[in-house]
């Protein structure tokens, strides 16, 4: 029995280790040169807005996927809100995926608010992510 302790300490700080080393900080979202450019086209001759808690409900009805990171709602030609998304809707930008989410309240979407990412075939969730921020990118008044 003694000789076995130092293997469970052995196997005990491996344990240990990769437990800590999943707790690392992911790396940063870098937009691929595709989104960066959809992001571009869109966002060109707009200007950044304050950023929102919400974007109620009835703004939300044009919805353009730019990536798993990354969804726009156009209100006519000249207002972007531009909905930035935690990691986890990844496959959003893949065809036959939709996004889901709950709204409580009626308050519309929120920034913190949880939403699926939902496969139209199989009807499962296949991840899910947060609303980190909602901006608003307007074209100037004329």
């Amino acid at each position: 029995m003694c000789g076995q302790a130092p293997d469970m300490r052995r196997i005990a700080m491996v344990g240990l280790t990769a437990a800590v080393a999943s707790c690392a900080a992911p790396a940063p979202y870098q937009p691929s040169p595709r989104t960066q450019q959809q992001l571009n086209l869109l966002l060109t001759g707009k200007v950044a807005g304050k950023p929102m808690s919400c974007l109620p409900s009835y703004n939300a009805n044009d919805m353009q996927v730019i990536d798993g990171r990354n969804v726009a709602f156009k209100l006519g030609s000249r207002t972007v809100y531009l909905m930035h998304l935690s990691a986890g809707c990844d496959l959003l930008g893949n065809g036959g995926y939709a996004l889901v989410t709950k709204q409580f309240g009626g308050l519309g979407l929120c920034q913190g608010d949880i939403a699926r990412v939902f496969d139209t075939t199989s009807r499962f969730t296949v991840g899910s992510c947060g609303i980190e921020s909602i901006t608003p990118y307007t074209t100037p008044g004329r």
